[in-house]
């Protein structure tokens, strides 16, 4: 009797979890990144004179942070997002407008990217990425049936990124902004849009962009200085050329954690945009095989559990997760790619890795709903895996625990 009522008990209602190689990828990354701040901005903050662990202090403080706003991300449920997605939308355009506002909007190496909190400041931008994503799978969801069979289904999103895009460009933050309209052509593509379609729609935003890198001088010049950094290495292709130089220095096993030559005061942004080559020349071939290996592991369980959840009918809790998987694997390429020279430079961050403020954060929050959406994913494979199991009398509880779970689909335009 006590076995039956136990697995009675058990059998109330379907249970949600936690992708747990998804959760040991983001964990990994994050102390990795704890590691390598302390060990490449010593040398930034003793030249500074504010202390060799100012910025570490500070990256555990922000990760701290991070890490409980992505608690409470992982405790929200998706349909909360998906009901207030046009609110955040709204939200979103307003945190890209504050930057212009004087007083409030902070301009740095001139561009206006920050708002000022007064003790710290804030890149909406690391907000902006969540919200594109949380509001297109949104979308996609809506209208389904008008994005795989019209092309002006398409036209919203796209007019939506493309209205971010251009707000971007004017701070100017082109790097973000190209990795948002590409995160949107990603996503409706998995939504079934007809590649002809997102073609006719994709090509004027791309003209715009390489219109707007033509006509800016500095954008030319990281541009050409990547196809050639040695052409003028003190100049131009200063930061490309002490990239290359610390990642050849690390060979097959680097030259030993916190030894690295070029972060003192030879390789610019050490400890943000060009972390990826203190690793490199640290750890050598197999820290950089460590890092992309989590990376991979990371971005490839978040798609799967994306595309499990579109399967059986989670297709909000899906396209959330291929979205943010999206957004995580191309920042991921491009901060590796501007490192190797393979990119021009973009100044995105290495996710989870690199000291930050409030990319930090919000790359945390961001990992919290990925997390989530594959604990909503995995409750729904879990009630129809308990209706499978119900002896024939039992039915009706079975569809009862079935229906328990947030239904995708009951959102309408």
């Amino acid at each position: 009797m006590f076995f039956d009522a136990t697995q009675a008990k058990r059998r109330q209602g379907p249970r949600g979890s936690y992708d747990m190689p998804l959760v040991i990828a983001l964990v990994g990354l994050a102390c990795i990144g704890v590691v390598m701040v302390a060990s490449s901005s010593i040398a930034v903050a003793e030249s500074q004179h504010i202390g060799a662990f100012y910025f570490l202090k500070r990256h555990l403080l922000f990760l701290s942070i991070g890490m409980v706003l992505a608690g409470i991300a992982m405790r929200t449920e998706l349909k909360l997002m998906e009901k207030n997605a046009y609110l955040l939308l709204a939200g979103a355009v307003v945190l890209l407008l504050l930057v212009f506002v004087p007083g409030i909007g902070m301009r740095i190496n001139g561009a206006r990217r920050w708002l000022n909190f007064l003790i710290t400041s804030f890149q909406p931008v690391e907000a902006v990425k969540l919200i594109l994503v949380v509001y297109t799978a949104s979308y996609l969801v809506r209208h389904r049936e008008s994005v795989e069979t019209s092309f002006w289904g398409l036209f919203k999103p796209i007019m939506v990124a493309g209205l971010f895009v251009l707000l971007l460009l004017a701070q100017p933050d082109f790097g973000s902004a190209t990795l948002m309209i590409a995160v949107t052509i990603g996503m409706i593509w998995m939504g079934g849009a007809k590649p002809m379609y997102l073609g006719g729609m994709g090509l004027p935003v791309v003209a715009l962009l390489w219109f707007v890198a033509k006509f800016e001088p500095y954008r030319m010049r990281r541009l050409t200085s990547f196809i050639d950094p040695w052409a003028d290495p003190f100049n131009d292709g200063f930061q490309l050329t002490q990239s290359l130089m610390a990642i050849g220095r690390g060979e097959w096993t680097g030259v030993g954690l916190g030894s690295s030559v070029l972060k003192l005061s030879y390789l610019p942004e050490a400890h943000t945009d060009f972390i990826f080559a203190v690793i490199s020349e640290e750890l050598g071939l197999a820290g950089i095989l460590l890092v992309m290996g989590l990376f991979a592991l990371a971005v490839g369980r978040g798609l799967f559990m994306g595309l499990k959840g579109m399967e059986i009918g989670q297709r909000f809790a899906g396209f959330v997760a291929c979205g943010v998987s999206l957004m995580l694997g191309l920042q991921t390429m491009v901060s590796i790619g501007v490192n190797l020279g393979a990119l021009p430079t973009k100044g995105l961050t290495l996710p989870l890795i690199s000291y930050g403020g409030s990319s930090i954060v919000l790359t945390c929050a961001m990992a919290g709903v990925l997390l989530r959406t594959t604990y909503e994913i995995n409750r729904a494979i879990d009630a129809r895996q308990m209706a499978a199991r119900m002896p024939a009398n039992a039915v009706p509880d079975a569809n009862a625990a079935v229906a328990a779970t947030p239904a995708r689909e009951a959102v309408t335009a």
